[in-house]
């Protein structure tokens, strides 16, 4: 089964206020279920995971009723205010639907650099623990310190890291980004999307601009925790579903096929607990 493991639905008329600017054209519209499920099927995708945009829990309803409405949405990873006092509560309402995996605070948008490295967020990680809940990094290079400390003090929290993290691309730049994603994957309740990678690439999109930061996380996290996601429909700004498919299949060719099926299916299955479409109901 091949799974997308990071995918995006939106209406603007929710989104007044919120990113993506109108400048944005191609992505400034609303992307809903049937935008996305010919490409999937054109593709030979069998299901994905229905990732949050904005941090409200109306965004989270709105992506759980779809996942009710279309079976090939495996999984939902919403948001809560998890330093909320009342996050347990609201964590276990929402965990009572079967399609929430995750949940995914929008670190790169907040002010402080070290938020996620908060004793505070002990009362909502225990508690998204005790609903089998995962939780997506979405973080930017300058957030893997503090990312790295919050993965230490929850070690049976399974973590996943947005877009590998969103290293300099478009720059060159592998260091210090390289040696801080080392240091995460040697936590193994930690995991990385390849994902996200040419949006922050610029101009630098070609296999040989790209190669040494797929080749970064490939090493450090291997192919059993690597997952593959389009980011659609971010994807847009800088190419399309089947040539990022395409481009990711290839530089993963050389590997052994039981760890390329991991990568494009098998370790998001895993990791979200995704069942498949033919056992929701």
């Amino acid at each position: 089964m091949m799974i997308d493991a990071h995918q995006h639905f939106w209406r603007l008329v929710d989104r007044e206020g919120h990113w993506p600017p109108a400048d944005l054209r191609m992505i400034y519209r609303d992307f809903e279920p049937e935008d996305l499920k010919p490409i999937l099927d054109g593709n030979g995708i069998d299901g994905t995971v229905l990732v949050q945009t904005l941090p409200n829990q109306a965004d989270t309803e709105f992506m759980l009723d779809l996942a009710d409405q279309h079976p090939f949405i495996l999984g939902v990873v919403g948001w809560v205010d998890l330093k909320d006092v009342d996050a347990p509560a609201q964590i276990e309402r929402l965990a009572r639907h079967s399609k929430l995996k995750g949940l995914r605070p929008m670190l790169q948008s907040l002010p402080d650099d070290d938020w996620i490295d908060d004793p505070a967020l002990q009362p909502a990680i225990a508690a998204m623990r005790q609903h089998q809940l995962t939780f997506d990094a979405l973080v930017l290079p300058r957030h893997l310190p503090g990312l790295t400390r919050f993965a230490r003090r929850f070690p049976e929290l399974p973590i996943v890291i947005d877009h590998a993290a969103k290293p300099f691309i478009a720059a060159q730049v592998l260091e210090p980004w390289r040696t801080q994603m080392n240091d995460l994957a040697a936590l193994p309740n930690v995991h990385c999307k390849l994902s996200g990678l040419l949006t922050e690439a610029g101009s630098n999109t070609d296999v040989t601009s790209l190669a040494p930061y797929m080749q970064a996380v490939l090493s450090a996290f291997s192919p059993q925790r690597l997952m593959w996601g389009s980011d659609w429909p971010v994807l847009r700004l800088a190419g399309d579903y089947a040539a990022w498919l395409a481009q990711c299949l290839d530089f993963c060719k050389a590997l052994f096929p039981e760890d390329r099926e991991a990568i494009f299916g098998g370790n998001a299955a895993r990791f979200y607990r995704l069942k498949p479409i033919n056992q929701e109901h």
